[in-house]
């Protein structure tokens, strides 16, 4: 699979924090990723999956409108994509909580962004 590949793929960011949605979106189209939504809220999420079908999600645990753990809940009814939480929530307890919910990967905050990106092309390459 050919990086080209990979960033072809159509990537939702969501976190209620509008600067970090930014600033993540920012870095991924420094690395040449063309295909971003960012989102804010778990209605918003849910919209952008029903219609865009993004490849691949990464997503905050703490939102206004619920939390990341019932939002994978609901995105798992109609959709199998690769989830990463990226979250400040950084406890033993709250990663397994989201490892278990279905979660593919877990990144506490503040992360690198060279391991985030490493992190999403592992699980982008995989058919």
């Amino acid at each position: 699979m050919t990086y080209d590949y990979i960033i072809q793929k159509k990537i939702l960011l969501v976190d209620d924090k509008e600067s970090l949605c930014q600033m993540v979106y920012s870095i991924f189209q420094k690395e040449h990723y063309t295909r971003l939504r960012t989102a804010g809220t778990m209605a918003e999420a849910l919209t952008i999956c029903k219609e865009w079908k993004p490849d691949f999600a990464v997503l905050d645990v703490m939102l206004p409108d619920g939390d990341g753990i019932s939002l994978l809940e609901k995105m798992r009814k109609f959709t199998e994509i690769p989830v990463l939480f990226l979250t400040a929530l950084g406890e033993d307890e709250d990663r397994l909580k989201g490892l278990f919910a279905g979660a593919d990967d877990y990144l506490v905050k503040p992360f690198a962004f060279e391991e985030l990106s490493a992190r999403i092309r592992v699980m982008l390459r995989k058919p």
